[in-house]
């Protein structure tokens, strides 16, 4: 598929869900489209966190096989300035987002005040999205001066670091590589308590900042998986991936679908083992409280026994067929455990799951900024891949 088409899909996507969200804003309920909104931005924001993420890991502990990959990965950074914006409007909805602004903290204002709130985790996004740019700059250097310049832009990057020493521009690749993972860590945290936990700001959880981190790490090899079949199915394959990529990338998946699931069960364990009592109203509402406790099966179905029990398959992890549906169910399972989060605050009257074809529609609208800023990287910066063989594929 041509760059021309994908930015034609892509605006049909954005024209879709900005219709959706401005049709919400104007109904009788604002407050679902807010709530859309602020799920979407949650979700593809950690989509392209996640999926540089992995470039910047296999960078820093020099997985060899991880080349092509990576480069594919790096590709997500393109959305960073769309996060980055998307998250300045959800001040415009702070009314009907952040359910606390008329309570009583009883303290907690300290921490729990718009201004601070949206100043840090701007700060937060900064640094997060500069270290990835830092980091992305210097990984085009190592590289760049080597390839024949493609288009105009290619050309004065190449222009711009021929006879640059690759191997300064690798070290300090290194340098924000590390930089890029700590701030991941740090910053998803951050974003988890204030956009999510906070929603209801009498409950906590100490493993919240590392469930948000680690879950943004998990869509994110999950939408990489999906960009590179979706490259590799291409006919010229440009970034050079072969299959054995593929069993690589997905038993990584295969790892973190556990490692999230172990996250989701011990924040229950946590509780009850430690005999919290004041903090199991909000684990009642969402897993045994109709209709949330039927969202709470459904999510841990979708997103871990599901794709546990056809990963256990080697051969399924190098098969398009198999692994893009599958990856697009997990992120889709990822969305719904956004809104089992966040449903019951934003929604507390709801008797019936608050979805309908309006956040569907909004999902798509994001959906095509993420497709049109991966198209626009892929465009700006060919990769130009040897060609591998292909063996019969499922």
């Amino acid at each position: 598929m041509n760059t021309k088409r994908l930015f034609i899909i892509s605006a049909i996507l954005i024209g879709i869900g900005l219709f959706a969200f401005f049709y919400g804003l104007l109904g009788q309920n604002p407050q679902r489209a807010w709530q859309a909104y602020l799920i979407n931005f949650l979700m593809w924001s950690g989509i392209a966190q996640g999926a540089l993420l992995f470039s910047t890991i296999m960078h820093t502990t020099r997985a060899r096989w991880s080349g092509a990959m990576s480069r594919a990965a790096e590709s997500f950074s393109a959305f960073f300035p769309i996060s980055f914006i998307l998250f300045l409007l959800l001040f415009l909805g702070k009314d009907h987002l952040f359910p606390w602004l008329h309570l009583d903290l009883h303290g907690k204002e300290v921490w729990l005040n718009l201004p601070l709130l949206f100043a840090r985790d701007l700060l937060g996004l900064v640094i997060l999205y500069g270290f990835g740019f830092a980091y992305l700059y210097y990984a085009l250097g190592a590289r760049i001066g080597k390839l024949p310049p493609q288009g105009k832009i290619h050309a004065l990057l190449h222009r711009h670091w021929i006879g640059v020493d690759p191997g300064r521009c690798r070290s300090r690749q290194s340098t924000f590589s590390i930089l890029y993972m700590l701030a991941f860590a740090l910053v998803l945290s951050l974003i988890g308590y204030d956009l999510v936990m906070s929603m209801d700001p009498h409950w906590y959880s100490t493993l919240f900042g590392a469930y948000t981190f680690v879950k943004a790490f998990y869509i994110g090899l999950g939408g990489l998986i999906i960009l590179a079949w979706l490259l590799y199915l291409k006919a010229d394959n440009r970034f050079g991936l072969v299959p054995s990529d593929f069993h690589d990338v997905g038993k990584l998946f295969f790892a973190f679908c556990l490692v999230w699931a172990d996250f989701f069960y011990v924040q229950l364990v946590v509780i009850w083992y430690g005999n919290i009592p004041e903090l199991t109203g909000y684990i009642i509402e969402r897993t045994a409280t109709p209709p949330w406790n039927t969202l709470a099966w459904i999510v841990f179905s979708v997103c871990f026994i599901l794709p546990f029990l056809i990963l256990l398959n080697k051969k399924v992890k190098t098969m398009p067929r198999v692994m893009i549906p599958l990856c697009s169910i997990v992120i889709a399972g990822i969305w719904l455990e956004h809104l089992l989060l966040l449903g019951p605050e934003l929604s507390p009257d709801a008797a019936a799951l608050p979805l309908n074809l309006a956040d569907g529609l909004i999902s798509l609208g994001f959906s095509g900024l993420l497709l049109a800023a991966v198209a626009f990287f892929l465009n700006l910066f060919p990769a130009p891949g040897r060609v591998e063989p292909r063996g019969v594929m499922g």
